[in-house]
């Protein structure tokens, strides 16, 4: 068995999800409205590491257990036929179910490689964004850590809490890119993540820019968001296995297997 300690510590600020507004009209219309500037706040600190194999380990296991960290998303509703749409629905939801019906093709579900072609699509309309595109890895990462039911594809309503997230979180790096490089510097990031919604500690801000940001400590848009996106399924993971809550989780080597190869 795996004991998972203290995950979650200290204070944070909020998650969460839902969908953007003025999805009505074509395709071309609504995905150049899909992101859109603004953005939160909030400033901390950042950090660094090293050492051999056994210090890298050891480093992973003392950074999940300490870090100073709480999330609280909204957890994607849970999946229901396409058809069942609920009386009461805005219209906001009406329009964008509309334009999911038209991006997801017969199967009403988006794939890896509609994901990436609709982000693509996304970022070419902001130049100010510097990003090297969404490649398909990153598409199927995103893909199976928002895939609640392990279908392989989204549907509606993690569609719907993915597309909200990212444009919350456009406006949060467009905001923290405070010399408009186009990416956002390891001395920015701290209050970036904090602003998205998570606050970690020194150690995993050190991971996390050694992972996702390039040899200068800079990180790009389509690396922010596939980040986010997995810390956001990690923590919302780990809630839904901290029964008790009290910060700790216990897993079996399956589930343990199921929960990092299929992210």
């Amino acid at each position: 068995m795996f004991l998972v300690k203290n995950f979650l510590g200290g204070g944070g600020g909020g998650g969460g999800g839902g969908g953007g507004g003025g999805f009505g009209g074509n395709i071309g219309n609504v995905i150049g409205g899909f992101l859109s500037g603004g953005g939160g706040g909030g400033r901390a600190g950042g950090g660094g590491g090293g050492g051999g194999a056994m210090g890298i380990l050891g480093g992973v296991i003392n950074a999940i257990s300490e870090a100073a960290a709480q999330y609280n998303p909204e957890p994607p509703p849970p999946r229901s036929h396409f058809s069942n749409v609920e009386a009461n629905e805005s219209e906001e939801v009406r329009q964008f179910r509309r334009l999911f019906t038209q991006l997801a093709g017969d199967d009403m579900e988006v794939s890896a490689s509609e994901l990436m072609n609709i982000l693509n699509k996304v970022v070419t309309r902001h130049p100010d964004l510097k990003t090297d595109g969404f490649g398909i890895d990153t598409c199927r990462s995103m893909v199976a850590v928002m895939d609640s039911d392990t279908t392989g594809k989204l549907g509606f309503d993690e569609f719907k809490y993915l597309w909200g997230n990212v444009k919350k979180w456009q406006c949060v790096y467009k905001q923290y890119d405070t010399d408009r490089s186009g990416t956002i510097g390891s001395s920015e990031l701290p209050g970036a993540f904090e602003a998205a919604g998570f606050r970690l500690n020194e150690q995993l801000y050190a991971m996390i820019v050694r992972r996702y940001s390039d040899e200068n400590g800079h990180m790009d848009f389509d690396n922010f968001i596939s980040c986010l996106v997995r810390l956001d399924a990690m923590f919302r993971a780990f809630k839904a296995l901290d029964k008790d809550g009290d910060g700790q989780i216990r897993v079996n080597i399956q589930e343990w297997l199921q929960l990092t190869m299929y992210s």
